[in-house]
């Protein structure tokens, strides 16, 4: 069972790592009213743009992968103790 719990975790974190990505583009789009600076037309996008989506995308994604990973450490203790109990 603690292989399931594994494969949740990873799950979540690949879940949760392109609803990250989906909302950062989104909200990129809305703020600036352009799309983000990942696209392949790179030379179009200035360099102060595509660092600033860089530093926005990197923050949500270490913040999104502390908290899935925080999450399956609780489920896994939780897995853990009720395990104990019977």
């Amino acid at each position: 069972m603690n292989q399931l719990v594994k494969l949740l975790g990873v799950a979540l974190s690949l879940g949760a790592g392109i609803a990250g990505a989906k909302l950062v583009d989104f909200i990129w789009h809305k703020t600036t009213g352009k799309a983000s600076p990942k696209d392949e037309d790179g030379l179009e996008n200035s360099l102060r743009s595509a660092v600033a989506f860089a530093l926005i995308s990197g923050a949500v994604r270490a913040v999104l992968q502390v908290l899935t990973n925080r999450t399956t450490q609780r489920a896994a203790n939780r897995f853990a103790k009720t395990r104990d109990l019977t």
